[in-house]
């Protein structure tokens, strides 16, 4: 080494200087203490999206543990891509419903009825914190869902944070008193108007002076465009899903999942798909089977075998039939899995909505 090059290196004066980029004229200080994709409203919407998918998929986790930790990989799923509503249906045949012992007030259900389990739990983990203990007493189906991943949605408000709607439970009426008081995570309760028995869970919408109103549940998403949450909907049937659905006109698209589908991102690509805003389209359903497929669910359901609708043809019961991820590595995508895929490809149709409001 030159002993010049060696004197510099020993005084410090030849360390490698960092490059500077066109536009780094000063230090920029990021903040990665805090999450930055706070969840911004954009203008009322009234599109919607919901999944549904059969709670057989918990039976297939062993443990007890397993099951609940699918539900959280479940629910995270619709937290993240702004579910509106997810549907719980039975995909087993009448029979071995009807064989099933009846559902306890304290009965863990992980087990014998895993369509209530799972929508115990998604129930659970959809509620604001603030509000679980006074709406879901202490129950065997609960035992570990507070060790799951917090699913922190814009109606899971902290103390400090302001929002213009929140979520509360009615507290006990009080002697001479009019109206009902309400918690809504703040330090101080609110007071309605309307008069509400105990317990009850309610939207509000808060004004000046702790002044609040109770307002529909869809509130806060219709009218200033906030995702608010999913609703959840048990079913004892794949034709239920679609029969009961709370939507007037019924959904507007439903694609149906499975390995024998057309690639999703072939059929994204088709008008109706990639312009859903020129058809006019409100309400979309995605649906996922378990782990025999829909082929399963329509087997077992006596309504859709009525209509013509068999496992060989299950396909024409859908707008689309689709495959999330052709040429898979592995063998099987599992349910939950297939979710996360399902609506990251369907994301350019949510997107199509969002254009129209």
């Amino acid at each position: 080494m030159p002993k010049e090059q060696k004197r510099k290196r020993e005084n410090g004066e030849d360390k490698p200087r960092k490059k500077k980029s066109r536009n780094d004229t000063e230090d920029v200080q990021v903040d990665t203490s805090k999450p930055s994709a706070v969840f911004q409203p954009s203008g009322g919407r009234s599109y919607t999206l919901s999944v549904a998918l059969a709670g057989s998929i918990v039976a297939n986790a062993k443990s007890y543990e397993q099951k609940t930790f699918l539900a959280g990989q479940i629910a995270r799923a619709l937290a993240v891509f702004c579910v509106d509503e997810v549907v719980i249906f039975d995909d087993e045949d009448e029979r071995t419903q009807q064989k099933r012992p009846a559902i306890g007030d304290n009965d863990n259900t992980a087990y014998s009825h895993p369509d209530h389990f799972l929508a115990h739990v998604l129930s659970y983990l959809e509620t604001p914190p603030h509000l679980r203990k006074a709406l879901f007493p202490m129950h065997p189906n609960l035992r570990t869902a507070g060790t799951l991943p917090s699913l922190d949605m814009p109606h899971h408000l902290r103390a400090n944070e302001w929002c213009e709607y929140r979520e509360g439970v009615t507290q006990p009426s009080r002697p001479n008193g009019d109206g009902t008081y309400v918690d809504v995570g703040l330090p101080d309760v609110v007071k309605v108007t309307d008069q509400i028995p105990p317990g009850t869970r309610v939207t509000v919408r808060l004004g000046d002076d702790a002044v609040a109103e109770t307002v529909a549940p869809p509130a806060p998403r219709e009218d200033e465009g906030y995702y608010w949450g999913f609703t959840v909907r048990q079913c004892n049937s794949l034709s239920n899903v679609l029969t009961e659905c709370p939507f007037d006109g019924g959904y507007d698209i439903t694609i149906g999942t499975s390995e024998r589908g057309a690639p999703l991102s072939k059929v994204m690509t088709e008008p109706r798909f990639s312009k859903p805003a020129e058809f006019g389209f409100q309400h979309v359903l995605l649906v996922f089977g378990g782990v025999a497929g829909l082929e399963k669910a329509a087997k077992n359901d006596s309504e859709l075998q009525i209509m013509g609708i068999t496992e060989k043809n299950v396909n024409e019961l859908f707008d689309a039939w689709v495959n999330v991820l052709p040429g898979q590595g592995s063998r099987t995508i599992r349910t939950e899995e297939a979710i996360w895929l399902g609506l990251m490809g369907t994301r350019p149709l949510v997107d199509g909505l969002n254009s129209q409001g």
